[in-house]
């Protein structure tokens, strides 16, 4: 079942992307975290979970990004209701967005494909 988007919903969404990279940059002191990067929040329907979607620069370093920002959700969701002030803030739950390597594979089957098409 696909969700219904809002103004308001889309609005919360994009403020709370914009506040936890903000919080990661300059309240979250873990070197780890240094190259993660939120891409995306998707809000519940009663906007009390908050998917929120991550990437990171350096791929060599993603289980160790993902371990900071696991022990890091207790002190952002504190962090996030004082910056958005709301009388609830969602509860954070933190997902690798793997969106690039997707992409990047996809990328290499239509090359693959298209090189076969020219061999004919």
């Amino acid at each position: 079942m696909v969700q219904k988007k809002t103004f308001k919903k889309d609005k919360y969404e994009e403020r709370i992307l914009a506040e936890v990279n903000s919080l990661l940059r300059a309240k979250v002191n873990d070197p780890r975290l240094q190259f993660v990067s939120i891409t995306k929040v998707e809000l519940n329907k009663d906007f009390s979970v908050a998917q929120i979607y991550w990437d990171t620069f350096e791929s060599s370093q993603r289980g160790d990004a993902k371990k900071a920002i696991e022990s890091a959700r207790g002190k952002l969701r504190t962090l996030l209701a004082k910056s958005l002030n709301v009388r609830a803030v969602p509860l954070l739950v933190f997902n690798y967005d793997a969106q690039f390597e997707s992409e990047q594979v996809i990328e290499q089957i239509l090359a693959s494909e298209q090189e076969k098409g020219k061999k004919f």
